[in-house]
């Protein structure tokens, strides 16, 4: 799975990156290096092509917008839902009800610095579990990391019809099962969109089984995984120290911290 991950290029960096056209970003984020479910993050989307006036349809437009990560389905009744819906397994993600939609019209881009993973080692806490060693895992070459998503518009009943708030903007993390080569750590990582791919995977005119063949694995050697200080476990907790590297066999606090849930 993918459960916290890092996000901290500024939305300026992020508009070039991915040729955006239209930023609905009207207050930049913060750089956020313990981004954790519920909280507001970057995405990347090409909303339908308009019918105007005259008759003609214009293409998607790409945009940059911030969503809530944990979506949440139109069809839910509330949006606690959401905290749950973090991910979405790419094996069933086009018959699964509470992706499917968004599979079908709202796939999305979610740029990231890297991702955490927990390793469970042969010490044991004082509640006699064992440890477990967080892991960041980005881009070799230090690029951004393109992970794939949807998102969804809930519209929420509580709201009036001229509240602006009244929709919420939701998204969700596509992993698959791991490359031999971060196996050991997890084995589900978030799937990645090729530059190359881009175009096709945002295309919301686009449908259909045959757009999990754009999604793929990082090839072999483009990511890079190194310990880190297990402080990232505590969502409280955030700063560039989260994803310095840290010998493994010296960890930096408590050897009983564990991620929390959110």
């Amino acid at each position: 799975m993918c459960g916290r991950y890092a996000s901290s290029r500024r939305p300026e960096d992020l508009v070039e990156e991915f040729e955006v056209v239209d930023s609905r970003v009207p207050v930049p984020l913060e750089p956020d290096y313990n981004v954790a479910p519920t909280k507001e993050v970057y995405a990347v989307l090409e909303r339908p092509p308009r019918t105007e006036a005259d008759g003609v349809e214009h293409a998607p437009e790409r945009q940059l917008r911030t969503l809530r990560w944990g979506l949440v389905p139109s069809w839910a009744k509330d949006a606690s839902i959401g905290s749950r819906m973090i991910n979405a397994r790419s094996e069933t993600v086009a018959e699964k009800p509470a992706f499917r939609r968004a599979f079908a019209a709202r796939r999305c881009l979610l740029p990231a610095d890297g991702y955490y993973e927990w390793y469970p080692t042969s010490e044991l806490t004082r509640a006699g579990k064992p440890r477990k060693q967080p892991f960041f895992i980005r881009p070799a070459d230090g690029g951004v990391l393109a992970m794939a998503g949807l998102y969804e518009i809930w519209r929420d009943p509580a709201r009036a019809e001229d509240d602006e708030q009244r929709f919420v903007w939701t998204c969700t993390v596509l992993t698959t099962q791991a490359q031999d080569d971060l196996g050991h750590l997890h084995d589900r990582m978030p799937l990645m969109v090729d530059v190359e791919r881009r175009d096709a995977w945002l295309d919301p005119r686009a449908s259909g089984p045959q757009l999990l063949d754009l999604l793929t694995p990082a090839a072999p050697g483009r990511l890079e995984a190194f310990p880190v200080s297990p402080a990232v476990g505590n969502v409280r907790n955030n700063g560039p120290q989260l994803v310095e590297p840290l010998p493994l066999e010296e960890p930096d606090g408590p050897v009983e911290t564990e991620v929390e849930d959110t």
